[in-house]
């Protein structure tokens, strides 16, 4: 039985070809993916492990931030040089280093910033009596002596056409500074290698820019030989000051710390990534089982033979499953060979696209290997279960007929009654669940839409005939009796229409529902932010750091400029419990922003109140007019007057006090923005001059009101762009699912076609009669993509309502349209190849045909 299953395979490879490509893809994804994060995280524990290699103990301080600036409202650091000092004083310690680092942006030639967000770190050099510091070794000059001088990582200064004793301008939260280039060196610190940039100071310049003079933000031991790192951590614990913020850990745990950050981001991406996967290998499963749907109906006469001359039912089930299992073997490896090849494609994109990754070799665990073969096959046998159980219930009589018989509609009734029955339960769970607009609905919505998803799939061939036979005078009249047999074609068989466009419906419902998503949280947040603010102009740093002071000193001098305020975030305990607030400008706010609330709240802030919103009022038990306790930053206490109540503004926290009440109590100014009125409002000069007014810093935003909108549309447009492209897998399989169901039907129909054309039906009408039909199918699939993509975003919006006020459906009609077009698109490409080949039939050879 096994030998006549490949014998079939080999007979009908050309029939079979699809379902392994569909097979192949999204085993590939799989794959892919998993070669991918293997290998990046392999990358970058290698990495970490070599940045750590020198370091046997480290005293870190928490209150410093490692990837950026301190939060306000900290104390300063309590690692001094004198604590410095004491622990190189240790037994046992051959060297100790102070080490600091923050956000250092590295301009370059055309006044751009060099990488993005967080990517470029600047920290200390520490050289040794011989001039070096053994991290950073020199590939040429040598590292910085004074304020002046900075040196940069290899990969940066190639980058950017950087030499040694070039003008190099730094941008940090205030003025640019003019430096000079000593030095270029190489690391191994993963940051770099994952595409960041490393700029060194001399260890005073450092402190004063980075963190604060005199101070660092971790000081690292290496071990005398004969020192073991357990010794050496507990002899510095007990010389380090005791502080909650300090804690002393070996060289070996921050390297395994580090590693489990990589290990939980690649894991994250891989779920993600896999999600999609499955999506994929979820759409190939229908074309899988309509092509041994459409094989089992085409073969009828031959395994009924094989029942004539004895075959049990379970053995014609295990020769079709066979079969299966034989186009699943060859396209998991040819799929492991795609999935490899993908990993190292998409590792050249990244890079190519500003995304440079640690050098090391692509990774295959034998893991993948054992998921590609049990993906590809489970998927494929999966698929193949109901073909092949319905094989084995043909009768041996079926071997009296002439010709092969295409199986029919069958009975529906049982699948469309289930179908209808969770579709209606779907849509109940939905409306309850949207109807709470909040967290509570999530699940039910999730449910909901599932259930609606898998219901309108079963519903599939009831849906199409009155879907596909309103499309009458669309193609009866243009078209002829092309198009008349185009679409009683598409109806021929419900099943295997359903099929064919379910693949495509589950592809287009996830865009478009995502599309909608969106297109209406866009619609919100940006309706939401140009009605609360009033400013012409709101000034931030490009990666979310505080801005300077002196930003808002050099724009009050700026001529025209009406009003200013900071938006000053600080934290503080208000009635016993942490609370983060903004403090801002009472005498200009009234208008920069909308407040809401209540009508007199500039006024209150004017008095030297404080306000909230409602609902943090109500949560906390408040009233106008409230006196409560608070405890300020710099440790002092006092109470203060609830003045009245804010609206829930995207530009403030929940509590906002004047600016005068935090700056009496603390000694950082965490300036997250500031919002700028100007007489002309706003425009292009006025823009330029307020960026002149600041020095051109390409650190520093200067956002008008469109800009401000649009920083909203591009998030969510950045967002859309890679679901588009992780769901395009999905959309490829289903192209290649209705290229395969037509050239079946096609070879099906060869005798039909041969009738057609000896009855004077010429080519040219037969290639139209296919395309109409592969056009019918793929736009009802299509059009039963937008329908449910439309009921899964509008479902999910309802638990979101409560996060997003205003939030309601947006249908984006010209999207719509895109979809509908991608419908006609798919079927006008999947019928190149099936109408060619049904326009060539032999017409004496097609006639004779069984």
């Amino acid at each position: 039985m096994f030998r006549f299953a490949l014998r079939n395979v080999v007979a009908y490879k050309a029939r079979l070809a699809m379902t392994a490509v569909a097979v192949l893809l999204g085993v590939a994804f799989v794959v892919g993916t998993l070669v991918l994060t293997d290998t990046l995280s392999r990358a970058f524990k290698n990495s970490a492990s070599k940045s750590f290699a020198d370091v046997s103990v480290a005293v870190i301080d928490d209150n410093v931030d490692r990837t950026g600036p301190r939060e306000h409202g900290r104390p300063d650091p309590t690692l001094t040089e004198d604590t410095l000092a004491r622990l190189r004083a240790l037994p046992g310690v051959a060297r100790a280093r102070g080490v600091l680092e923050g956000f250092t942006g590295v301009v370059d030639r055309d006044g751009d910033l060099l990488g993005s967000g967080w990517s470029t770190i600047g920290t200390n050099f520490v050289p040794t009596a011989g001039g070096v510091d053994p991290r950073f070794p020199m590939r040429a000059g040598h590292g910085p002596t004074n304020e002046r001088e900075i040196a940069l990582d290899a990969r940066t200064a190639a980058g950017a056409g950087f030499r040694v004793g070039d003008t190099v301008r730094i941008a940090l939260r205030g003025p640019m500074v003019e430096t000079r280039l000593t030095g270029v060196f190489g690391t191994d610190d993963p940051r770099v290698s994952a595409g960041g940039s490393l700029v060194l100071f001399d260890t005073a310049t450092a402190q004063r820019l980075l963190v604060a003079p005199g101070r660092y933000g971790e000081i690292d031991l290496t071990a005398a030989p004969g020192t073991s790192e357990t010794a050496l951590r507990d002899a510095a614990a007990r010389v380090v000051p005791p502080a909650d913020n300090l804690r002393v850990d070996s060289g070996r745990a921050l390297a395994r710390e580090q590693i489990d950050q990589i290990e939980a981001g690649t894991r994250q991406m891989t779920v993600a990534l896999l999600a999609f996967a499955g999506i994929a290998l979820f759409v190939a499963t229908f074309i899988i089982a309509n092509t041994f749907t459409m094989l089992v109906a085409q073969r009828t006469r031959e395994l009924a033979l094989l029942r004539a001359v004895g075959a049990r039912r379970g053995q014609v089930t295990r020769i079709v499953l066979a079969e299966a299992a034989a186009v699943a073997a060859a396209a998991s490896l040819l799929g492991l060979g795609a999935g490899i090849a993908l990993a190292g494609v998409l590792r050249s994109l990244l890079e190519r696209f500003g995304a440079p990754l640690p050098a090391g070799p692509m990774i295959v665990e034998g893991r993948t290997i054992v998921v590609a073969l049990l993906v590809g096959s489970g998927a494929t046998l999966l698929a193949a279960w109901l073909p092949a159980r319905r094989a084995s219930r043909i009768p041996p009589v079926a071997a009296l007929n002439t010709v092969e018989q295409p199986a029919g509609p069958g009975g529906l009734r049982g699948r469309s009654a289930t179908g209808a029955l969770m579709t209606a339960v779907g849509a109940a769970l939905t409306a309850y669940g949207r109807s709470t607009a909040a967290d509570s609905g999530r699940v039910p919505v999730a449910v909901g839409v599932f259930l609606v998803l898998v219901g309108i799939l079963l519903l599939t061939p009831l849906l199409s005939r009155p879907v596909i036979g309103a499309g009458a005078p669309f193609l009866d009249r243009p078209f002829g009796t092309a198009g008349r047999l185009a679409r009683r074609n598409a109806v021929r068989n419900p099943r295997r229409t359903a099929a064919t466009a379910s693949a495509l419906t589950i592809g287009l419902s996830l865009i478009a529902g995502l599309t909608m998503l969106g297109a209406s949280i866009r619609q919100a947040v940006e309706e939401r932010a140009i009605a609360e603010v009033a400013a012409d102009y709101r000034i931030k740093t490009v990666n979310g750091a505080p801005v300077d002071p002196s930003v808002l000193d050099a724009v009050v001098r700026v001529p025209g400029v009406t009003a200013t305020s900071p938006l000053i975030r600080d934290t503080v305990t208000l009635d016993g419990r942490n609370a983060a607030v903004i403090a801002v400008d009472p005498a200009a706010i009234e208008r920069l922003l909308a407040l809401g609330g209540t009508p007199d709240a500039a006024a209150a802030l004017r008095r030297g109140e404080i306000l909230v919103t409602a609902d943090t009022a109500k949560q906390r038990g408040w009233r106008i007019g409230s006196v409560v306790p608070i405890d300020y930053p710099d440790g002092t206490r006092g109470r203060v007057t609830i003045g009245g109540f804010q609206g829930d503004l995207e530009q403030l926290t929940k509590v906002t006090v004047p600016a005068a009440l935090m700056r009496a109590h603390s000694t950082h100014r965490d300036i997250r923005s500031i919002l700028v009125r100007t007489a002309a409002g706003d425009g292009a000069r006025t823009t330029r001059t307020i960026e002149r007014a600041i020095g051109d810093n390409p650190l520093i935003m200067v956002e008008d009101r469109t800009d401000i909108r649009q920083s909203i549309s591009r998030s969510v447009d950045l967002l859309l762009r890679i679901m588009y492209g992780l769901l395009a897998m999905a959309v490829l399989i289903a192209v290649l699912g209705v290229i395969n169901t037509l050239a079946m039907s096609v070879f099906e129909r060869r005798r039909e076609i041969g009738m057609l054309r000896a009855i004077g039906f010429d080519r040219s009408r037969v290639r139209t009669m296919v395309r109409l039909e592969s056009l019918v199918i793929s736009l009802f699939g299509a059009i039963l993509g937008v329908t449910v993509g439309t009921f899964l975003a509008w479902g999910i919006l309802g638990p979101l309502r409560g996060k997003v006020p205003g939030l309601v459906l947006v249908v984006p009609w010209d999207s719509v349209g895109v979809f509908l077009a991608l419908g006609v698109a798919v079927g006008v490409v999947a019928a190149v190849w099936p109408a060619r080949t049904a326009a060539r039939a032999a017409v004496l050879g097609a006639i004779g045909a069984e």
